[in-house]
């Protein structure tokens, strides 16, 4: 049957239609996904779902987490030395223990045999370290090469160099590691000979002014440090390789101060822990000569003279000088802690067992 012309174009136009609708309801569909799937990239809603982590953060995951917050300089900053490059002196911080403090309890200076001839050279310890630290040295005559009597000190805690005359003692040989801060981080557990060992230790003794010297008293790096900011990173390297070498441990404090002070000097390199004394003579630009004594000195009783004569050099100093069995001192801690060392010969308090070289000038 023959279609007519009116039915004709209502299917012409439909043909048309189709393809306008079928196109609409394709963008509208892709539309809709595209709204559905906004929210995922919505900067706002991602930035409060997932903050950016603080230092509260990182702290409170360190225990799960080999990463590390941004390292910082400000009030709260935790001192933390960098990547601890192998052979640094914040490599071998990082190998030590850090725990609390031991008690002080039995702790005594003398058990460490300050001044004791450790490597059989003839020399005391304490003028090891002068030959050592001092140049322009002046050696007493008839010693072996051992007493130094004058000489120039290079004071790397001040920072300032000044002469050396033995008659003044403006110079101590400071423990790095005071005796008493090793005996709280570990060394109560020492025998004699290890406790020997580190109280002559030549790695753990500089040359310094006494008034530097009494001013640290046995503070540790968090208490303590040279007012010669250039020389810190040097002291605190020391410092370490001492504890490392006799298995001490650091306080938190402690470590946290070594820390700051190593961030400003990151490729500090680590101390050799094994270093010798110079030999009976060494030094630098040596000269000898014969000691003259100080008027005070020559006026003494002949007993407290260097004769040797017998113990009574003891109670003939005392009984020079009024009040001196007052000032008695068992032994060089408890004068020192008097603030009466060096003590000398006709002085109050001065007794031969305090004397060990026999020089006349006892707790040097």
């Amino acid at each position: 049957m023959p279609t007519s012309p009116k039915r004709a174009l209502n299917r012409a136009a439909a043909s048309r239609l189709l393809p306008a609708l079928a196109a609409v309801v394709t963008l509208g569909l892709l539309t809709g996904c595209a709204e559905a799937a906004e929210p995922t990239v919505d900067t706002a809603a991602s930035s409060t779902a997932d903050p950016t982590p603080t230092q509260d953060a990182w702290q409170s995951s360190d225990e799960t987490s080999t990463s590390a917050p941004p390292h910082t300089n400000g009030e709260g900053d935790e001192g933390q030395a960098g990547a601890s490059n192998p052979g640094t002196a914040s490599a071998m911080l990082d190998e030590l223990t850090v725990k609390g403090r031991a008690p002080k309890t039995g702790y005594d200076g003398d058990l460490f045999k300050w001044r004791s001839d450790t490597d059989h050279n003839g020399c005391d310890t304490r003028n090891d370290v002068l030959r050592r630290d001092l140049t322009n040295i002046t050696l007493k005559a008839g010693t072996r090469g051992c007493i130094v009597l004058a000489g120039t000190l290079a004071d790397p805690y001040a920072g300032e160099t000044y002469d050396f005359d033995r008659s003044a003692n403006a110079v101590d040989i400071d423990h790095v590691v005071a005796r008493s801060n090793a005996w709280q981080t570990g060394a109560f557990k020492f025998d004699e000979e290890t406790l020997k060992e580190f109280g002559n230790d030549p790695l753990n003794l500089l040359a310094v002014s006494s008034s530097l010297n009494r001013q640290k008293g046995d503070g540790d790096a968090a208490t303590w440090l040279p007012p010669n900011k250039s020389y810190r990173c040097e002291y605190v390297a020391r410092q370490i390789a001492v504890k490392h070498k006799y298995d001490l441990w650091v306080v938190p404090p402690e470590k946290v101060a070594m820390e700051r002070v190593l961030d400003k000097c990151e490729d500090q390199p680590a101390f050799a822990e094994d270093v010798d004394w110079p030999a009976p003579g060494d030094g630098d630009n040596v000269t000898t000569k014969e000691e003259t004594r100080p008027a005070k000195q020559k006026s003494s009783s002949s007993e407290s003279s260097g004769s040797g004569s017998s113990g009574s050099s003891s109670s003939g100093s005392s009984s020079s000088s009024s009040g001196s069995s007052s000032a008695y001192f068992e032994n060089c801690t408890a004068a020192r802690e008097a603030g009466a060392a060096p003590v000398r010969s006709g002085d109050p308090g001065y007794g031969s067992h305090l004397d060990r070289d026999g020089d006349g000038i006892a707790c040097e």
